[in-house]
């Protein structure tokens, strides 16, 4: 059974031609910018500075790759952050792009998405091209914290159902503040490792 605490840092990569090789089951997040991706990380494998936090949004620019045993969980660079150069997005883009093109032992994909708004553009593209690909996706509602409880629950339901298709994906609420949602997380990841 997988141990949180000793997954460690295993390499990251900025071009799509330095990808390493999928060897192992891969668990992968992505998100906008500013989702709160390296907190999550840092909060389900109960480390402080395992992922690196920025307060800058855009700062994860490479794909980092952490494992414990043969398990790789896959950090994407945050997308939709307009900050950045026009030559970078496409680097980040064609790195993203790269990954998803090969033959990956993908077993499931955590989708980070604010609670608090409506989905952006860029959030229903990654759903599409995910539906495309046939590849299972679970949403991660971050920043609960910020809303009231009885709040909560009506806007998953509404995010949710901004996408399209999506009938049946499990949605969970998560907040680095109060450690809501990593126990249900943890528990997907174990399920994913013995099937």
């Amino acid at each position: 059974m997988i141990d949180f605490e000793k997954v460690a840092f295993e390499c990251a990569f900025g071009i799509e031609s330095q990808l390493c090789l999928s060897d192992c089951d891969e668990i992968v997040f992505a998100g906008r910018s500013n989702v709160g991706k390296s907190s999550l990380l840092n909060k389900l494998f109960n480390r402080k500075k395992l992922a690196r936090v920025s307060s800058m949004p855009g700062k994860t620019i490479t794909i980092n790759f952490y494992r414990v045993r043969d398990l790789r969980f896959v950090d994407l660079p945050g997308y939709g952050y307009a900050k950045v150069s026009k030559g970078e997005a496409l680097r980040v883009g064609a790195l993203v792009s790269g990954y998803f093109a090969e033959k990956r032992r993908i077993k499931t994909l955590f989708l980070l998405v604010d609670i608090r708004h409506t989905p952006s553009v860029e959030d229903k593209v990654m759903v599409n091209m995910l539906q495309e690909l046939a590849l299972p996706f679970v949403f991660v509602m971050t920043k609960a914290d910020k809303l009231a409880k009885t709040k909560v629950n009506s806007q998953m339901a509404f995010v949710a159902s901004s996408f399209r298709n999506c009938e049946g994906v499990e949605c969970i609420p998560f907040s680095v503040v109060t450690g809501c949602g990593v126990e249900r997380m943890k528990a997907i990841v174990k399920e994913l490792e013995m099937s």
